[in-house]
């Protein structure tokens, strides 16, 4: 009977034992973890792979020249030639800043009630200043001129210095640009202004040109004065004689690679490009770079007027269309105001002949 009672205890007897073993081990593993046990870190989230930049592709015509069709500016701050106290190629971020916003102040400046620059209209006003524009483009360099290493134009000829001489002395012996419509600039009388080209310089404002192709030629239309510049491709047309002179000469292009290369002579000489002769030749080329920039350079050679050739660089930047009219034309109403007001200056007793002068 007892051991009858003894076998019928120990199934209980057993689990007893194997639930005072559990407990010890986890007693024992507790003693040794900490009191409050740390939630494991959460896996790291999976993100997709980076996609790699996209390559840019050089867009071409249908007949495979290199696209270069499109708005572009060449608005800038970067000078033509390197100012005379800066001796290095480029400026520092904080140099340059501070160029831009001394040019920008000057911009804004307001002109004096009253005196000839006051009739005009603001520029700020209209938004014409290149520092309101989103598409100026700028880059650290002190000059657009990149040979001469110097950024400066070579040396003028003794031709060259002879022909602004006589030039000068002309302009004296014609009297005051009031005093008849031929001795008024060519741009106030709105013949041609800067920035139509050869070569295509930024004007101050306005400085926007439309690139459309066609099989064959390339056509240039300038915002300023709204001239339109059609250039044959690849022999297209034959070149014009020599005694045949047009206001922005006779262009004619050619590819080197994905580079339109575009040659101009036969220039009339009664817009000179910083003094030069009627036989400059201007060697533009023109070439995309990316989808917003096209590189522009232009070498001049003019043996008649510097010693040497010289290039500049002007990139131009993608900006925004349509063109709109210049609505400047020969013989403006501008241009009688003027005459007709400096003729009633004349008719005053003793004012005419102390206000002439030859602004």
């Amino acid at each position: 009977m007892r051991h009858r009672a003894l076998a019928a205890l120990l199934p209980s007897f057993g689990v007893l034992v194997v639930a005072i073993a559990i407990s010890a081990l986890t007693a024992r593993v507790a003693g040794q973890a900490p009191s409050a046990a740390k939630p494991l870190p959460a896996p790291p989230a999976r993100t997709a792979p980076a996609a790699p930049a996209k390559k840019w592709t050089l867009p071409r015509t249908p007949d495979g020249q290199p696209d270069l069709q499109g708005y572009w500016t060449n608005s800038t701050y970067v000078p033509l030639e390197r100012p005379d106290k800066v001796t290095k190629a480029t400026y520092t971020p904080e140099e340059f800043a501070a160029v831009v916003k001394e040019a920008a102040a000057r911009e804004a400046e307001q002109t004096e009630p009253g005196t000839v620059a006051d009739v005009h209209y603001d520029f700020t006003q209209f938004g014409l200043d290149k520092s309101q524009s989103a598409f100026v483009k700028n880059d650290l360099r002190t000059s657009l001129i990149v040979d001469p290493p110097s950024g400066k134009m070579p040396a003028v000829t003794a031709e060259g210095q002879k022909r602004a001489a006589d030039r000068a002395a002309e302009r004296k012996r014609m009297g005051a640009t009031t005093d008849a419509v031929q001795n008024m600039p060519v741009g106030t009388r709105c013949l041609i202004m800067a920035g139509s080209g050869p070569p295509m310089m930024n004007a101050g404002y306005n400085n926007n040109y439309e690139i459309v192709q066609g099989p064959g030629y390339v056509m240039i239309l300038v915002e300023m004065i709204h001239d339109v510049r059609i250039i044959p491709i690849d022999n297209r047309a034959a070149a014009l004689p020599e005694n045949m002179r047009q206001w922005m000469g006779d262009s004619r292009g050619h590819w080197e690679g994905d580079t339109l290369v575009i040659e101009t002579t036969n220039l009339n000489g009664k817009n000179p490009f910083r003094g030069s002769s009627e036989n400059m030749r201007v060697t533009e080329r023109i070439a995309r770079v990316d989808a917003d920039t096209l590189s522009y350079t232009f070498t001049i050679t003019d043996p008649a007027t510097w010693t040497t050739p010289w290039t500049a660089e002007a990139p131009m930047t993608k900006s925004v269309g349509p063109i709109f009219e210049h609505a400047c034309h020969e013989g403006n109403y501008g241009v009688t105001n003027t005459l007709a007001g400096a003729r009633l200056e004349d008719k005053k007793p003793g004012e005419g002949a102390a206000k002439k002068t030859s602004n």
